[in-house]
């Protein structure tokens, strides 16, 4: 699959007219826990010739490239991707640390270090309160619920844990956020449904499990207070400014 993945990427370089500076995974295969059926989240970063950038009329600044039971692909436009970097966009800081990279470049090991001058603890935390919340207050009050989505309520609960206790952006990987972060009390019902998740198809289902319930309803309020005490961050334009430009002029 590695090698599909890297002809659709030289594909779309070509009919696009851009050039993609990195491609990554950035849904359960990254986060390790993959379905027999999961398919391919893969993200990219792109730019476009420098004149594209100077037109009056507006350029779309995504590329939706193929979405199918096995490969969702899409990206960002570089200058997007910067906009959002600015703003402290949680999944930027995700993409960057995904441990699945199916191209990467010196353009984007440089973009992950410029990216920690623009990590805000307060809007991650925000971030990911609000989806542990979200997908908690949807989908895990029926007597049976799907497997995964205990995981896309727990992750966030841990990732947000990470921000709280170290200030920095989470890991991607669930195993690393269970090792720094899950309370031993609860892991073996995690554990068991990490095994579910691997070996069932994405919809797999599962009985609700009470003690997950109560940990995430005890844990989940917390954060949205001590995320309204966090000092806001004021970030200047000028670094990303900078790397824009360099990287834009350079590839002329």
């Amino acid at each position: 699959m590695q090698e599909i993945i890297k002809e659709k990427l030289l594909e779309i370089e070509s009919r696009e007219n851009v050039k993609i500076i990195a491609a990554i995974e950035s849904g359960s295969r990254a986060w390790g826990f993959a379905s027999p059926d999961s398919d391919y989240d893969v993200r990219f970063i792109y730019f476009r010739p420098e004149d594209e950038y100077l037109r009056l009329e507006k350029t779309r600044d995504v590329i939706e490239w193929q979405l199918d039971d096995i490969l969702d692909i899409n990206g960002w436009d570089l200058k997007k991707t910067l906009q959002l970097l600015h703003n402290s966009n949680p999944t930027v800081f995700e993409w960057c640390a995904s441990p699945i990279v199916y191209k990467t470049s010196q353009q984007f090991e440089e973009l992950k270090v410029l990216s920690k001058r623009y990590f805000s603890p307060k809007k991650s935390l925000y971030h990911y309160w609000h989806m542990a919340e979200g997908n908690y207050r949807n989908y895990l009050h029926g007597d049976e619920v799907r497997i995964k989505k205990y995981l896309y309520v727990l992750r966030p609960i841990l990732a947000a844990k990470w921000v709280i206790d170290k200030k920095t952006a989470p890991p991607m990987l669930f195993s690393d956020l269970i090792k720094a972060e899950l309370d031993p009390a609860i892991k073996p019902e995690v554990d068991r449904l990490l095994k579910m998740k691997r070996e069932l198809p994405e919809m797999g289902m599962a009985k609700k499990v009470t003690v997950l319930n109560d940990y995430i309803e005890d844990t989940l309020p917390l954060f949205k207070t001590i995320a309204d005490e966090m000092p806001e961050s004021r970030i200047e334009w000028a670094d990303l400014n900078e790397y824009f430009r360099y990287l834009i002029k350079e590839n002329e």
